[in-house]
């Protein structure tokens, strides 16, 4: 039975953390291997799991070893492995599964970003036109298709567990109209329009991004008839006139497109619209951890940063928006509540 210490001394501690690349590959590997799907809810040996999932047992049974340390699986006193809320969580056919989200941050091209840490903090730039030659989604893109798919499933994940929170929290009794801007595939516009039926929505989006959108959305689907589809950039414009604006995670490339989406949507909206911004805070959070993490990979990747509700409000005053209640919308979410000045 694996046995961990709950309150290691400061050197154990430090030590295991240097170490972290190693808890973080030996979940890739488990996702990868898809380890947690082919267990099921009995004690399973490693010898078992290796035939399921054609892997050699020992090495195996090191793997399993090493994440029950951390709370992801749970050996038995004679063994043997089972399931823990964690180890769920990797299972692609669990409800809030995290398997896509566990590959995507930490995809090949993240173990040769995080060595150049340091030169990003040095230089307060992105490494990864100096690693491949262009930028980041140039290369996701052209180069890494296989990676692309994965971010492509990492954030539908995401914006699917996300998305019924916001429609919770947000009250647009009165609404008319809402626009999702950069919203993806639309899961958070079509969760909105179920609440509300009378609500028309608009989603907009990258071309190659909205050409796919959630089925509710598409042609023939239940909210089709109160939705339009509009392929754009808002870093470039927002052609659509909406009672509210939700803006979710893309705030954070960089300073300059952040500001240019704001401009734009303060353009775009009529006195007295309503704009509900939506992102990971690094402060003031309960997933602090994980939020100044990613916060440091979009460093490496794009240039860009996480923000804490100081910067994200002197953005806002800076756009001309007035900024009024922020609410917390899950324990990785703040939400903005704005309105355009009269």
């Amino acid at each position: 039975m694996t046995t961990v210490s709950p309150t290691p001394q400061p050197a154990m501690r430090l030590r295991e953390l240097v170490f972290g690349a190693a808890c973080a590959a030996a979940v890739r590997a488990a996702a990868q291997l898809r380890v947690a799907d082919a267990l099921g809810d009995r004690p399973t040996t490693a010898v078992e799991l290796a035939a399921a999932v054609k892997t050699e047992p020992r090495p195996l049974d090191r793997l399993l070893r090493t994440l029950s340390c951390y709370g992801i699986f749970e050996e038995t006193d004679d063994g043997k492995y089972v399931h823990t809320e964690m180890s769920r969580l990797l299972r692609e056919d669990t409800p809030n599964s995290l398997r896509y989200i566990s590959l995507w941050c930490t995809e090949p091209w993240t173990w040769a970003a995080w060595p150049r840490l340091d030169d990003a903090v040095r230089t307060g730039r992105s490494v990864f036109d100096d690693l491949y030659g262009k930028s980041f989604f140039e290369y996701l893109h052209q180069d890494a298709g296989d990676s692309a798919e994965v971010f492509n499933r990492a954030m539908t994940t995401s914006s699917k567990q996300s998305a019924q929170d916001i429609a919770d929290l947000l009250d647009l009794t009165g609404a008319s109209s809402v626009a999702d801007i950069g919203g993806g595939q639309g899961h958070v516009l079509a969760s909105l329009l179920e609440k509300y039926p009378a609500l028309e929505g608009t989603l907009l989006d990258l071309p190659t991004v909205v050409a796919k959108p959630d089925p509710r959305l598409r042609d023939g689907g239940p909210l089709a008839s109160r939705v339009r589809v509009v392929p754009g950039d808002c870093r470039e414009d927002i052609p659509v006139r909406a009672d509210v604006y939700i803006i979710k995670n893309i705030l954070e490339w960089d300073d300059e497109s952040t500001r240019r989406t704001l401009h734009h949507v303060v353009k775009a909206a009529r006195p007295g619209a309503r704009v509900v911004i939506i992102e990971n805070l690094v402060d003031d959070s309960p997933s602090m951890k994980f939020t100044t993490a990613m916060d440091l990979l979009l460093l490496l990747n794009v240039g860009g940063a996480k923000h804490t509700k100081a910067s994200l409000v002197s953005r806002m005053g800076e756009a001309g928006l007035k900024v009024g209640e922020i609410r917390e919308v899950n324990p990785y979410l703040h939400a903005f509540e704005c309105t355009v000045p009269e």
